[in-house]
């Protein structure tokens, strides 16, 4: 239901292929007359856009990926009244974006030569040079700063002129090397075949190896080392996420920009992903910089408002930390990254103590929320530290892992949890009943919910999937796409059609809206949540005992009841 400009109806979250292939079969599959005036708003992941990695959170630029959507699928979504939210990823662009392939064209003459963050500028008089060319911060200025990865988040980068130019990337990155045959060396070789044969060969087989071109031992070809390791630098090409220069003007005015379009693509909510490694300073810890992360925040701000754009950080900071609460504090919705481990721990010990504290604190300090159970990612475990005890959130990893899920540690820190990664559905041990009562307590749970494709139709663990993906695939377990059929199957389970009705029922009263009052009670295995804005009310009773619960809706001045449901 809307509340004025901002709508809390439910949210439907996938990928432009999760259903059917294409957004053009998401939206044949929001049309289908069981899913009318069931979501009200659709979160659409980034692969929407142009993108090489991470399925989507590589952004090459913000234009529309022409084998999954068209503005014409857009138009659809607005004509339904569906508005979007969709991702602005403020700390990187990909190594292929036109910005950064205009430098490794134009080196020091590219216009957006500072548009990316220069290693060695930002660190300049902070440490030594070493010999391969980048600065080793001072060992006082490193030992705060959080790292995503091993090693100093640097990727050389060569410029036309054969200088290599260390750049920040705080994610992924690779480096590639073409595969060479004899004809790209008989120039260096003079002509001469088996020679050049001869090092194509052995610079082939180091780099499958994983070493670097000047690393490739030549025996007597020795002498040709020089103008092959320059031949094969020249040549590489990156693949990577680098690191934005927020002091640029360029990249204010593609802040500008991108927003802009968003904007016209529909979306009303924009997550605003990595930000809080954008802001950087030396000494610094580059993450959560304060004051530099809400200086930034509210310059975006600046840029949103006028477009109707309502943001949503994207931070994943235990709930000890009190992030969630400056983020909240400063006016900005926050993400509920807490619910999917208290619901699985109120569920497991049959009680929901824990989970009417934390309503119970989000209406205390008016907090506007978006909450989750399932979503493209894992399942949140670092956020619920201060929440939970720690043997509860082990006791919980436990559970999710001996119900075939995969814990993820953070950033490679080993034994240092971050999220576990399994379908909702499938770390609630496949039950039907849990599955549906973790449904109704979300949807009467302050904010608007966000609903994972899969957890709408129980989807359970894609092992198969993860070992296709590789190493670091461990994410593609909640992943899954599904057929035309596979929808049409769904459908036809009792537990998705009873999700459906349930959302239906969300997003069709006017009680739930950021007005409302909000009032939830515990008492032992049974937790009641009420909803009453005007003289209409919600309710929701639930029995952790046996995973039951009843809903109704009623106008209290005439006693007339709307809705009603028991499990």
């Amino acid at each position: 239901m809307c509340d004025g400009d901002f709508c809390l109806g439910p949210m439907l979250n996938a990928y432009p292929d999760s259903l059917g292939g294409t957004l053009k079969e998401c939206i044949s599959f929001l049309e289908q007359p069981e899913m009318k005036s069931v979501f009200s708003s659709f979160y659409i992941l980034p692969s929407l856009f142009n993108t090489d990695l991470d399925r989507g959170f590589s952004v090459i630029d913000y234009r529309l990926n022409d084998l999954l959507a068209e503005q014409t699928d857009l138009d659809a979504l607005r004509s339904m009244g569906i508005d979007l939210k969709l991702d602005f990823v403020l700390n990187h662009a990909s190594v292929l974006s036109e910005q950064f392939q205009d430098i490794l064209k134009n080196g020091e003459q590219s216009l957006y030569r500072d548009f990316f963050i220069d290693w060695n500028r930002f660190w300049e008089g902070h440490g030594t040079m070493t010999e391969e060319g980048y600065i080793r911060p001072d060992p006082e200025l490193l030992q705060n700063m959080f790292f995503r990865k091993p090693g100093l988040p640097i990727l050389m980068v060569q410029f036309p002129d054969g200088s290599n130019v260390p750049y920040w990337n705080t994610f992924y990155q690779e480096v590639v090397y073409s595969h060479v045959d004899a004809q790209d060396f008989m120039a260096i070789t003079h002509g001469k075949y088996a020679p050049a044969a001869r090092l194509a060969s052995l610079v082939n087989a180091a780099v499958e190896q994983g070493k670097w071109p000047e690393q490739t031992e030549l025996g007597q070809l020795e002498v040709y080392r020089g103008a092959v390791v320059d031949f094969m630098e020249r040549n590489r090409r990156y693949l990577g996420q680098m690191d934005l220069n927020i002091r640029s003007p360029l990249v204010w005015e593609f802040y500008k920009n991108t927003l802009q379009t968003l904007a016209g693509y529909g979306a009303k909510i924009v997550r605003l992903d990595a930000f809080a490694y954008a802001p950087k300073e030396p000494g610094a810890r580059n993450f959560l910089n304060d004051p530099g992360t809400w200086e930034l925040l509210g310059k975006v701000t600046d840029l949103a408002k006028p477009l109707g754009i309502t943001l949503l950080p994207e931070i994943h900071a235990s709930y000890a930390e009190g992030t969630y609460r400056t983020i909240a504090e400063k006016g900005y919705m926050v993400y509920d990254f807490f619910l999917p481990g208290l619901l699985l721990d109120a569920l497991e010990r049959r009680s929901g103590e824990v989970l009417v504290q934390w309503i119970r604190e989000i209406c205390d300090r008016k907090m506007l929320t978006v909450n989750m159970l399932g979503c493209h990612d894992g399942i949140p475990l670092l956020d619920l530290k201060g929440l939970l005890p720690e043997e509860r959130i082990q006791s919980l990893i436990d559970t999710v892992v001996s119900r075939g899920g995969y814990v993820k540690d953070l950033h490679g820190a080993k034994n240092v949890y971050y999220q576990v990664n399994a379908t909702y559905y499938s770390a609630l041990g496949e039950d039907d009943k849990k599955m549906l009562l973790a449904r109704a307590i979300q949807l009467f749970m302050p904010g608007k919910p966000q609903v994972w494709y899969l957890d709408l139709f129980a989807g359970r663990n894609d092992h198969a999937a993860v070992q296709r993906a590789g190493a670091g695939g461990h994410k593609e377990i909640n992943r899954t796409n599904l057929t035309s059929s596979d929808i049409a199957a769904g459908m036809k389970k009792p537990i998705v059609q009873k999700q459906i009705e349930l959302l239906r029922m969300r997003n069709r009263f006017p009680v739930f809206s950021a007005n409302a009052k909000i009032v939830a009670e515990v008492n032992g295995t049974k937790m009641d949540i009420r909803w009453q804005s005007g003289s209409e009310e919600a309710v929701l009773q639930t029995d952790f005992g046996d995973y039951s619960f009843s809903v109704s809706v009623r106008d209290t001045s005439s006693d007339t009841e709307y809705f009603k449901y028991g499990s």
